[in-house]
């Protein structure tokens, strides 16, 4: 097959997009979507210091890219990090958690509505002054979170971290390659996409160990100092950076008339809501179905956080070989797990396996859909496909909060799992389908 597989293996290395960007996540996905279009060659400071020293990247090159690393995960870890502490701002505010909930909905849809515009709009700026813009808009957002003394200016503060959001992953990527010579792209992405991992691995759990011992707004208050350092390290640091070309929305029309990347954009909708009408409400599922205490429940979000590597390893080493297996097992599993949740759930040791297993899966599935979308799309195309996945992922992500908080309503907390598994296993099928009477992309 083609080496679509093996560019995105490189570009996001065993970093989760996905998760999310799912992850990734919404997150990772903008990144790569940037990542896979044809961009014009390296320039600035950083990319002519490269060239003139024979290949090689200087230790301010090294210092940037650590320093958008550092930001990938720290925007990674506060796109998520409202679930791990639900029960805390819902309490904190006198409300249910289905209703604090609508945060996590609120803010996927946010970032879905802008990727696409802001991404426009922010193409003719200078990269540098417009991620350091970004940088200081989610600093202000996450200490108007930490004051906010109503859950309307919470959700109010949530939506300026989420402009931020969508135009931090609509260069991420193209920043970190242009500061570098291009032979040295694939790392500069690598690097990015390791933020991500990490973030999935230890972001969420640190700050639901943050907000448990010194409450919810500290946790806010700790990601905009953070930010505020990140700003003044990327000021000190980063090479000037001129504006690319401009994005285009011309491409549109044309990606609905391919019928491989309908069914991965229809699959994608399904298994995000599915996914996040579980994951939503993961942390009250945790506390009151599983019945486990504080401690242990972080404990589970870090192995489900982990088992995502462990699914991005998985990719690197199958899909080349075993593309539709590889899917139809990936998406087979996180149905699965979700079904199955219910069942493992009076067992410590069974609801770690189901949040391991969970967490690979989603991780696989996430990667693999990227894989192919760059498959089945033209180059041309290519990164506007790539941030309509995105878009379509985070309308998922709102939908499944939504939807996961109308059952938990309706009907009880644990019936999150069965109804996100039937929207995952619907969507599983529609894609699978779909790519088999795709057949191979046109060349």
């Amino acid at each position: 097959m083609e080496k679509c597989g093996e560019a995105v293996a490189v570009k996001i290395t065993s970093a989760a997009v996905a998760a999310t960007r799912a992850s990734i996540s919404s997150d990772v996905t903008g990144a790569s979507a940037e990542g896979a279009a044809a961009e014009p060659p390296a320039t600035g400071a950083a990319a002519r210091a490269a060239s003139s020293s024979g290949g090689s990247m200087t230790a301010r090159q090294w210092f940037a890219l650590a320093g958008l690393t550092c930001s990938a995960f720290v925007f990674n870890t506060s796109e998520f990090m409202p679930i791990g502490l639900l029960s805390s701002i819902a309490g904190g505010f006198g409300l249910t958690e289905a209703q604090a909930g609508m945060m996590t909905s609120i803010y996927a849809w946010a970032v879905m509505a802008l990727s696409l515009p802001l991404m426009v709009f922010a193409s003719r700026f200078e990269f540098k002054r417009l991620l350091l813009t970004v940088i200081a808009l989610f600093t202000v957002g996450q200490f108007a979170c930490a004051v906010a003394p109503t859950f309307e200016l919470l959700v109010a503060a949530r939506l300026l971290v989420a402009c931020a959001h969508a135009i931090f992953w609509s260069i991420a990527s193209v920043m970190a390659t242009r500061a570098v010579a291009p032979e040295h792209g694939s790392l500069a992405l690598s690097m990015v996409a390791t933020g991500t991992s990490v973030a999935m691995v230890f972001g969420l759990p640190l700050g639901r160990a943050i907000g448990l011992a010194v409450g919810w707004r500290m946790t806010f208050a700790c990601v905009g100092v953070v930010g505020a350092a990140l700003a003044i390290y990327m000021a000190a640091i980063f090479p000037p950076i001129p504006a690319g070309e401009r994005f285009g929305l011309r491409q549109l029309p044309g990606l609905f008339r391919n019928q491989a990347l309908v069914a991965v954009y229809v699959s994608t909708l399904l298994v995000a809501t599915g996914y996040y009408t579980a994951y939503s409400y993961i942390d009250p599922y945790l506390a009151q179905v599983a019945h486990l205490d504080a401690g242990t429940a972080t404990m589970a979000l870090t192995v489900f956080g982990a088992a995502g590597l462990v699914g991005s390893l998985l990719f690197s080493r199958a899909y080349d070989a075993h593309r539709l297996p590889f899917l139809g097992a990936a998406l087979v599993g996180l149905s699965a797990a979700l079904l199955l949740l219910n069942v493992a759930a009076p067992f410590t040791a069974g609801i770690f396996s189901m949040l391991a297993l969970w967490g690979a899966c989603n991780t696989a599935f996430g990667i693999a859909f990227q894989a192919e979308i760059i498959r089945y799309a033209r180059p041309d195309e290519a990164s506007v496909a790539v941030a309509l996945y995105s878009g379509i992922f985070n309308l998922g992500i709102g939908s499944g909060s939504f939807f996961g908080g109308m059952a938990s309503t309706a009907f009880s907390l644990s019936s999150i799992g069965p109804v996100g598994g039937v929207l995952a296993a619907a969507g599983s099928a529609v894609c699978l389908a779909g790519l088999a009477r795709a057949g191979r992309p046109a060349k």
